[in-house]
């Protein structure tokens, strides 16, 4: 969040903890699922890899 890591993320429901944490107070996962604020890289809100596979 502004450039700034907030942690890592293994399933939709961690990034709506971080965000909720970051005060974006309100959001579930439908709403950080389809905002147009955040920048999905190499999938989608429903694309979570294993992390021993991200390293």
């Amino acid at each position: 969040m502004d450039g700034k890591t907030l942690g890592t993320a293994y399933s939709l429901h961690d990034l709506t903890v971080f965000l909720q944490h970051a005060g974006i107070d309100g959001w579930d996962e439908l709403d950080v699922a389809g905002s147009d604020l955040i920048e999905w890289r190499g999938g989608g809100p429903d694309v979570w890899m294993p992390f021993d596979l991200c390293e």
